[in-house]
């Protein structure tokens, strides 16, 4: 459980995060996404979204989605390494499907390391089911990446789920 001291408050990433993000982003891949390219990231808000986990001013998470059409792809999400098991991934991912569901997204994919079963145990959470596997996917390791899938988003069952997966969590800002 989170102290009140450490209520997580769950924004949309500004420019002004990204000096938090990119230590998290240093820390969690071995190939980080540069400044230049969360800059671009940011710059398509037609059909990108991205959300920051804060407590209080220090960042803790972060994630985002692309969308085409009625689909989504979870582009990143990654948490401080001090912060995981806290809920962080589960409120981010929250709010990215809270976002693909008001721009009528109907389904989302991911590519997540077949190593990283923590967060293939995340992804299930959400409803996401393995689809396949790109081989050697990761550069650094070459090692494949499961695609998940997760369908009906936009359906009032898949509302309902995102809302029990919130009551869970406990306090949140957002």
């Amino acid at each position: 459980m989170i102290a009140e001291s450490e209520i997580i408050e769950v924004t949309p990433l500004r420019r002004r995060h990204l000096r938090g993000v990119l230590r998290i982003e240093r820390a969690v891949y071995s190939q980080p996404w540069s400044h230049g390219l969360f800059v671009s990231e940011l710059a398509l808000r037609n059909t990108r979204t991205y959300f920051v986990a804060r407590v209080g001013s220090k960042v803790v998470g972060y994630g985002g989605l692309m969308e085409a059409t009625d689909e989504g792809h979870i582009t990143t999400l990654a948490v401080d390494p001090e912060w995981t098991r806290r809920g962080i991934a589960t409120r981010l991912l929250i709010s990215l499907f809270e976002s693909a569901r008001s721009h009528g997204t109907a389904d989302v994919t991911l590519e997540v390391r077949v190593s990283n079963l923590a967060a293939q145990a995340c992804y299930r959470n959400f409803g996401f089911v393995p689809a396949g596997m790109r081989k050697n996917y990761y550069p650094d390791t070459k090692e494949d990446a499961l695609i998940m899938w997760v369908h009906e988003v936009d359906t009032p069952a898949y509302g309902e789920r995102l809302e029990s997966l919130a009551e869970r969590l406990g306090p949140v800002s957002r």
